[in-house]
């Protein structure tokens, strides 16, 4: 379990009653912000402390890894210059009746602050950041001064019922999102007067791994990466670069595609795995090794998937960028 603080001024009454965590992938020039990096390092089971108006307002305890959504509709004016598309993590939020305010701690607080990246300063005043892991002593002695409901609280993390209870809503709540998401990029396709009505049937059909799409997958890739399954009836072809960030090219064009197994199309969509350009899988420690173990995808080694082609290399960036879960430090 790791502890975080999260900062929520501006979308505070949205995120805690959503049930969830937003944030964009990347500063507006592009840069990497180390403060929104950190949403790819969230796993089920970690502590969230939420902290608004000078006061940490309610716990909560992530029950699911990010993934990529778009910016809540809810969020209107807030965040006008943050991009459309952000890292979106599920938290289960209790809003605390014991509100404490870390400026009236500090003589205590202080020898936990983490010597960088400190959500505040040795004054009690909050930094400008989103979210940032705390040490396990600042987190402690949080709970201590928050007293019986966040020990409570707590002690539902540790027994893992909160979270098990809590994974089957969140991820139905994630398929909804990316359904909504995915029917909204259809409509506007469909509504395209530039696009051959034959085109545009294409691009649909890429969403499933289908028609042109795959056939041009298949004059790249003749297996998968992972288990070697050759047979076509088992294998999916699946965007490198997800079909509902991609531009109508980039959804067509084969080498941004990999023939997987259900599994390993699962985990390659989900940021639990990535290659690197010389052919290394990369595994995300938020991913659960029993589980990646149990399918097929040896946790304890290193793996090779084999030689990329250039363009495959270009769309893998990308994925390792923006849609692989952050390896932890």
């Amino acid at each position: 379990m790791r502890f975080w603080w999260v900062n929520q001024n501006r979308t505070f009454q949205h995120e805690v009653s959503g049930g969830y965590l937003w944030s964009p992938k990347k500063n507006q020039d592009g840069s990497i912000n180390h403060f929104y990096e950190t949403m790819r390092e969230v796993a089920p089971g970690d502590l969230v402390f939420s902290y608004n108006d000078t006061k940490i307002m309610a716990l909560g305890i992530a029950v699911h890894p990010a993934y990529t959504c778009p910016k809540p509709e809810v969020f209107g004016t807030a965040g006008a210059n943050w991009d459309n598309i952000g890292w979106r993590v599920d938290v289960d939020f209790r809003i605390l009746d014991s509100k404490i305010q870390p400026k009236r701690h500090m003589d205590l607080l202080k020898q936990f602050l983490p010597q960088k990246y400190s959500p505040i300063r040795e004054d009690g005043v909050g930094n400008q950041i989103y979210l940032a892991e705390i040490p396990d002593g600042f987190s402690r002695a949080l709970v201590a001064l928050i007293g019986v409901e966040a020990e409570a609280i707590t002690q539902q993390v540790l027994s893992d019922s909160v979270v098990k209870e809590s994974e089957v809503p969140y991820a139905e709540k994630e398929s909804d999102l990316i359904e909504e998401w995915d029917q909204i990029q259809i409509l506007r396709l469909e509504g395209d007067q530039g696009l051959a009505s034959t085109e545009k049937e294409q691009i649909i059909k890429a969403r499933k791994g289908q028609g042109l799409f795959r056939n041009r997958v298949a004059a790249v890739e003749k297996w998968c990466r992972i288990t070697r399954v050759d047979r076509p009836e088992h294998l999916i072809a699946s965007h490198i670069k997800p079909w509902r960030v991609a531009t109508n090219q980039e959804r067509l064009d084969g080498q941004n595609g990999l023939f997987l197994t259900p599994s390993v199309d699962h985990l390659f969509g989900k940021g639990f795995i990535s290659f690197n350009g010389d052919g290394r899988v990369i595994i995300s420690p938020v991913a659960h090794a029993t589980s990646l173990n149990r399918m097929g995808l040896p946790t304890d080694g290193t793996l090779n998937a084999g030689v990329f082609a250039r363009g495959q290399m270009s769309y893998l960036e990308y994925h390792r960028d923006c849609i692989l879960l952050k390896a932890r430090a």
